[in-house]
């Protein structure tokens, strides 16, 4: 039992995991700090207030409809996922592409396992024989 859980633990996709979520948590940081210390307070600048909280209030019987604060969230949301794709994807897309580039492999092409081919062929060849 504990050597079956050894084994789960020491694998690969396991470990790469936790290597994802603790790097992902450190970027996360990384991104609200951009957000919170840099872009949130240059929309402050140019609207001139660093949220929408206070922005469509609607009380209702006493209860308060918040309009402002979804759309500050929704805000925020939208410039770290502007930020995820400029400081990740666009970098990480342009890596692949130099790297496709050099090994000669046309762009928007997918790569296809030469098993897997071996096998297509084999399937296609058994399918044409007569029985």
């Amino acid at each position: 039992m504990i050597k079956g859980f050894r084994d789960f633990i020491m694998k690969g996709n396991v470990v790469d995991l936790a290597v994802a979520v603790v790097i992902g948590a450190a970027f996360g940081a990384v991104v609200n700090s951009l957000v919170t210390n840099i872009l949130m307070p240059l929309i402050a600048a140019i609207v001139g207030s660093p949220n929408f909280d206070g922005f469509a209030l609607l009380t209702i019987n006493g209860v308060d409809i918040k309009f402002g604060v979804f759309l500050t969230v929704l805000v925020n949301f939208v410039i770290v996922a502007a930020a995820i794709y400029f400081m990740v994807v666009v970098p990480m897309n342009h890596i692949i592409a130099r790297r496709d580039a050099k090994l000669g492999i046309p762009a928007g092409e997918p790569v296809v396992d030469p098993q897997i081919e071996l096998l297509t062929e084999i399937r296609d060849a058994l399918k044409a024989r007569p029985t």
